[in-house]
């Protein structure tokens, strides 16, 4: 089975206006919200299209962090009684 692209969530700081408008066309960029000199968004697989996006804009903080793609939980049975926190 392929190996799905990570996706991180990143949050930049800029000296002045964020630039969404560059950053929203970036190829694998989604969720884009600007505070701001703040911008947040979603990137999926490769950073380079995202940086290239932020070309000719100073960026003064820069955090991205893995997000969690939330899948169902897998279902299964205990075989016993759940009953005052205490398996029997």
């Amino acid at each position: 089975m392929a190996e799905k692209p990570p996706l991180r969530r990143v949050e930049i700081s800029f000296v002045g206006a964020a630039p969404a408008r560059q950053v929203e066309r970036a190829s694998g960029v989604s969720e884009v919200e600007t505070d701001g000199s703040i911008l947040r968004c979603l990137v999926c697989g490769s950073f380079q299209p995202f940086l290239e996006a932020l070309r000719g804009h100073e960026v003064v903080g820069f955090s991205a962090t893995p997000e969690l793609i939330s899948t169902p939980p897998a279902t299964h049975s205990m075989a016993g009684d759940v009953s005052a926190g205490a398996i029997t």
